[in-house]
């Protein structure tokens, strides 16, 4: 197995300053485009000042949809290319895309049909009314229309109170009727990024990327990259340089010594809540409806929890980007709401998180009706080197930026496309069995030593990139972890040694789920210090540290609860 140290991507950047493209900031967009390039044959770097899709890209709603409400903005254009990227992201990565049944409790027939017109021609939000169901039917109706793509998904279907509280009982009688309709979830959106830029890398030594390096100025001589754990410096030259660091844009492009006012994100913040009741009422689908506010919300179930969120508040990117308790009480609100006899509280949350959508500078204009499109902007760098910015851009829609951008780039490079990614199967989707026959087939061939039910498991979890794990996990002895026996002690070896972690919380937060579900105390993270720690060659006096900081992090950042004692003990 070739072990993968993130420090020795850093020194092939340093030893070699200088590519056709430099790409800053690796979130989903990032990662897509250097993919992209990288496929290509470009010779292309790209950099963050975190782990890899550890900023925006990391506080997603877990969905890739096409955006339902984008009609009533008029977003047409937008809408259409979701969809299509929908679609085909069901089957380019079957592993982490999933079809999610969606459905929306309506209360009423005619209301918001005079408002909407309204709120199409002048994205002012006025008084929030609710959406009824004739809107709501021209609405899914319209969508519809964007989604004939063989069957991928089944059309929408409008019931009865009476029918619906046949399908779900604990949804609050008051109701009218409830529209039902398929988007696709997104189970593990951090996984799916890093199979993104696994591809890129698998191009060829043309590709290179690095992690917790940042971009923290601009001459001449290039653009100068700081090694945000050592604080080493260095300069790196690169003919055309893309800034693809989401809501950060302004202030990377600042850095850069290109003054820009691009951005102007909203915050979105989410819960995790371990509720057994909850998660049984949405009977496995996404609760989808518009608050007595005006905001759409979600309530999700993931991964034997529940996900609800999200809101849409102005944000000052200089600031901390968390989920406050105010928001925790607006979503506790919206669960009553919707299901009106399930208590929740503050106990039942596992993980909390919060991040700042890349939107446009909007002004006065509203934060739900602020375009979700994404636009590319020109400037230039200190000796005249192009500069491409990301305005905008969601999780749905990468791959078809990434292609637009990467169009672009090769335009100012003087080259042409060589190869697609329409289409193209995203790493652990390449081969990814299709039918229940296929995947036992799988299963089987692949457990002879596991066995089928840990080889499902790892299937699961990698898609097909699982036969590498498999092979990892069988040249050794092997064991399950104490505090989390889902996942076993080779198998965070294999984490830490090819997916260039960093620091301990890489793994919990973006290369496994066990924050996410709140499956995390002290022990267990002393227990994958030790084994991150031993595959990256980490002194006691630094397991210990990345166990304190994580701590401090999940505490400060995630709202996750450390005992006293525990705490006392990082320090």
């Amino acid at each position: 197995m070739a072990h993968t140290s993130a420090r020795t991507d850093l020194d092939t950047l340093r030893d070699r300053p200088r590519a056709d493209v430099l790409i800053v900031g690796a979130g989903i967009n990032g990662i897509a485009t250097f993919r992209d390039l990288a496929l290509q044959g470009v010779d292309v770097a790209i950099v963050d000042r975190g782990d890899f899709v550890s900023g925006a890209s990391a506080a997603s709603s877990h969905m890739i949809h096409g955006g339902i409400r984008y009609l009533e903005n008029g977003e047409f254009r937008l809408v259409r290319e979701s969809v299509q990227e929908r679609n085909a992201l069901l089957k380019t990565a079957p592993h982490y895309v999933k079809p999610l049944q969606t459905t929306i409790p309506i209360y009423s027939t005619f209301s918001g049909i005079l408002s909407a017109p309204l709120r199409f021609l002048t994205h002012r939000s006025g008084k929030p009314q609710e959406r009824g169901a004739v809107l709501i039917k021209l609405g899914l109706a319209a969508y519809d229309s964007f989604s004939r793509d063989g069957g991928s998904v089944p059309r929408h279907r409008f019931v009865g109170r009476k029918k619906a509280l046949a399908e779900l009982p604990r949804l609050d009688p008051s109701l009218k009727y409830t529209a039902t309709y398929f988007d696709a979830s997104m189970h593990d959106p951090e996984r799916l990024a890093l199979d993104v830029l696994a591809d890129g890398l698998a191009a060829g030594a043309n590709a290179r990327a690095a992690n917790y390096v940042s971009a923290v100025g601009a001459s001449s001589a290039g653009v100068r990259l700081r090694d945000t754990d050592s604080g080493e410096e260095f300069d790196f030259s690169a003919s055309v340089v893309i800034n693809a660091s989401g809501p950060w844009t302004d202030l990377t492009n600042d850095a850069m010594g290109t003054a820009s006012r691009f951005m102007g994100g909203t915050k979105g913040s989410h819960v995790v809540l371990d509720n057994p009741e909850l998660l049984a009422a949405t009977g496995g689908r996404e609760i989808f409806f518009e608050h007595s506010d005006g905001r759409i919300v979600l309530i999700y179930p993931l991964k034997g929890r529940v996900l609800v969120g999200t809101t849409d508040l102005e944000h000052d990117m200089t600031q901390p980007i968390r989920c406050t308790e105010t928001e925790v009480d607006y979503f506790f609100e919206l669960v009553k709401h919707v299901f009106p006899s399930i208590a929740v509280d503050r106990s039942q949350i596992v993980f909390r998180f919060a991040g700042v959508r890349p939107l446009p500078r909007h002004e006065d204009e509203a934060p739900g009706f602020v375009s979700r499109d994404y636009r590319l902007e020109r400037g230039e760098l200190a000796g005249g080197t192009p500069l491409v910015s990301i305005v905008g851009g969601k999780w749905t829609t990468f791959r078809a930026l990434a292609e637009h951008l990467a169009n672009d780039v090769l335009g100012l490079l003087g080259r042409t496309r060589t190869t697609s990614t329409d289409g193209l199967a995203i790493g652990g989707g390449a081969g990814y069995p299709a039918t229940e026959s296929a995947r036992r087939v799988w299963t089987t061939s692949h457990g002879d030593e596991i066995g089928r039910e840990r080889a499902d498991a790892l299937l699961e979890r990698y898609g097909t990139r699982a036969s590498s794990v498999i092979e990892y996990l069988v040249e050794g002895d092997d064991e399950p972890l104490e505090g989390a026996p889902t996942y076993t002690r080779r198998e965070i070896e294999w984490l830490a040694s090819t997916e260039r972690v960093v620091h301990l919380l890489d793994v919990v937060l973006r290369r496994t789920s066990l924050a996410f579900v709140g499956a995390l105390d002290r022990s267990l993270l002393e227990e994958l210090a030790d084994i991150v720690g031993g595959a990256l060659d980490w002194s006691a006096e630094h397991r210990r540290d990345e166990v304190a900081e994580a701590i401090r992090f999940l505490g400060e950042q995630h709202g996750l609860t450390f005992t006293a004692d525990e705490a006392a003990r990082a320090l």
